[in-house]
């Protein structure tokens, strides 16, 4: 029933109502109790509470990155923003020091513009831009006695030690008892399912949809395995193991692929043989015999050949390295100077400096009263403004709420808990929820407010529910209003700019199949940054689809653009396919080519971009 009034209900509303499920993230759970709370009370117990609220900061913007994945892929999701936002606390203390309130306006909007442009790279660099425009308005506006210096060390002290239970602690329930590749083996193991339940749903009205998820879970375990090194000598062996695990599983889904293309019914074994190699990743095992499919069809006959050679990639522990991703200086640099980057840096920045200038005139307004956080205005406006975290009303609907819910439940806990012992075991509760908060943008918000909150009184100032209720009203409105300005150039450029990646990566890998290159490691590395390129354009189509009419009209038909590429990269990849087995394309082969050619064509013309943002490949 509440699906189904979900599903009634307009896209910019549902989306508000919509949350994340999936099992409880323990391990997270435990790690995010062990961090701001005991953080919080070792500094209160060193008298120096106002450091241990800046490392409690820190270690909840590092909570609100911890999502499951592997060790490695952690290192770089959690400290490269703790190393912004280090950055930015130095850059907003000085600026508070030494700087009047225009010069701070005017500095904090600077960054403003280089963190959202720099945001389009990537989440990893989203995350960083957010963390440097959050604790520079922090250092620029809280009252603490450390120096710049001092402070920021506290603050990667936080997030570093956040970081160091990560890699640390034991991950329960760990397969095959392997807990420093936990994250690791599951996701290569998950691989290998998604295989399987492809190969399951060929000819059926599945078969779209287990393509998606078989994409899905190859770019996790991309992530998962191409972090640092954690350990270089004492797990080089299992390293290498369940990289040759996950190279042998990418001529298996380029097969899976091919025959969901081809749409013909095979028997139903084809799938048992990914379905053993799952469970042998998991229990760091050997494969054993595999059942070999038929071999009456080209996509067959590579799905046989692609088993036998993940047999002896699972027996020899050997195997190519997994495809890296392809981002160059130039692509960097296109995406933070491309129509994405741009529309998104010029909101960021024009949301940050509307909020700091609107908070440094209440501040200085009498009629006001007391404005001592009025950096907590434009903290907030960042958050908001971002894209990541769903549609614009969305957002502003979830965080409008939560705030009120967050600000309402501490005032309750502030007036019968002991201090300080009561505020930090409310900061230690606060942190242990984020994990699961995550989930929805509301409670997310709910229980860092009450977290927020606790620190604010921890450091020694007044309960503050009131006027955390007032910033987050004002910085709704801010960017509301900001999000629906016409800006120079054209709404929906983020829009415009994955697809016009999904393109450029699309024609790259149709290009190297019908070179006719022997290369198939390089095949299969376009073929990954094809089909991840489409993931990550169909992401922000679909939370530009449930924006507002006005603002989701000025992206209408980019979802069947992406349809397009993506009919076009499965094509490429039976191509590739039919390529090894016979030597030439059928007419089936190049009539589907042109068609998606000309579709291509319309498409592009519909959204107004030029040929060199979205090339027709042929």
């Amino acid at each position: 029933m509440y699906r189904r009034v979900v599903r009634a209900l307009p896209p910019w509303l549902a989306h508000a109502l919509r949350a994340q499920r999936g099992p409880v993230p323990w391990s997270a759970v435990g790690r995010g109790a062990l961090a701001a709370g005991p953080l919080l009370c070792a500094a209160v117990l060193l008298e120096r509470p106002s450091a241990g609220v800046v490392a409690a900061i820190a270690a909840m913007l590092a909570g609100i990155n911890d999502r499951p994945g592997s060790r490695r892929a952690a290192v770089r999701r959690l400290g490269v923003p703790a190393l912004a936002g280090a950055a930015g606390l130095l850059i907003g203390t000085y600026a508070g020091q030494h700087a009047g309130a225009t010069a701070q306006t005017l500095l904090l909007t600077g960054l403003g513009l280089a963190a959202g442009s720099v945001s389009a790279v990537g989440p990893v660099a989203s995350a960083a831009g957010t963390q440097l425009l959050v604790a520079s308005a922090v250092g620029a506006g809280m009252p603490l006695p450390e120096p710049g210096w001092q402070r920021a060390l506290a603050f990667l002290a936080g997030a570093g030690w956040l970081l160091v239970l990560r890699l640390l602690l034991p991950t329960p329930g760990a397969p095959a008892g392997d807990h420093r590749h936990g994250g690791e083996r599951q996701a290569v193991a998950d691989v290998y399912d998604a295989v399987a339940d492809l190969l399951d749903a060929v000819a059926t009205e599945h078969a779209t949809a287990r393509r998606a998820a078989l994409t899905a879970a190859l770019d996790h375990a991309q992530d998962a395995l191409t972090g640092p090194r954690l350990r270089r000598y004492a797990s080089s062996a299992a390293e290498r193991r369940l990289r040759a695990q996950y190279a042998a599983a990418l001529p298996l889904a380029e097969a899976a692929t091919a025959l969901a293309w081809a749409g013909e019914r095979h028997c139903g074994r084809a799938s048992a043989g990914p379905r053993r190699l799952a469970a042998a990743v998991r229990g760091n095992t050997h494969s054993g015999p595999l059942p070999a499919p038929s071999r009456s069809l080209p996509a067959l006959r590579a799905l046989d050949d692609a088993l036998l050679h993940a047999a002896e990639a699972f027996d020899r522990g050997k195997g190519g390295d997994p495809p890296r991703r392809r981002r160059t200086a130039g692509d960097l640099l296109r995406a933070v100077l491309g129509a994405g980057g741009r529309e998104y840096g010029l909101r960021v920045a024009l949301c940050m400096g509307a909020g700091v200038a609107l908070a440094q005139a209440l501040r200085h307004a009498q009629w006001y009263g007391p404005h001592e956080h009025w950096y907590w205005l434009p903290a907030t406006v960042v958050f908001l403004v971002k894209p990541d975290l769903g549609p614009l009303v969305s957002r502003v609907l979830c965080r409008a709420a939560g705030t009120v819910l967050g600000a309402l439940l501490f005032a309750g806990c502030a007036a019968v808990l002991p201090r300080p012992e009561g505020l930090v075991a409310l900061v230690a509760v606060s942190g242990a929820l984020i994990p699961v908060a995550t989930r929805h943008f509301a409670a997310q918000t709910a229980v860092v407010t009450v977290l927020v909150l606790a620190l604010v009184m921890a450091g020694g100032e007044p309960q503050a529910s009131a006027g955390r209720i007032g910033e987050t009203l004002l910085a709704c409105a801010i960017v509301l209003v900001v999000g629906h300005l016409p800006l120079p150039g054209q709404h929906g450029g983020r829009v415009r700019a994955r697809l016009a990646v999904a393109g450029r990566a699309a024609q790259a890998y149709l290009a190297h199949v019908l070179s006719g290159s022997d290369d198939r490691a390089a095949r299969w590395t376009l073929r990954r940054e094809a089909y991840r390129a489409l993931a990550e354009a169909r992401g922000t189509i679909a939370l530009a689809a449930a924006e507002l009419p006005a603002l989701a009209r000025h992206t209408a038909g980019a979802d069947e653009v992406a349809g397009t590429l993506e009919r076009l990269v499965d094509t490429t990849t039976a191509c590739a396919v039919h390529l090894d087995d016979t030597g030439r394309l059928t007419p089936r082969h190049t009539e589907r080519l042109a068609a998606l050619a000309g579709e291509l064509r319309a498409g592009r013309r519909r959204l107004g971009l030029r040929e060199s943002e979205l090339p027709a490949a042929v």
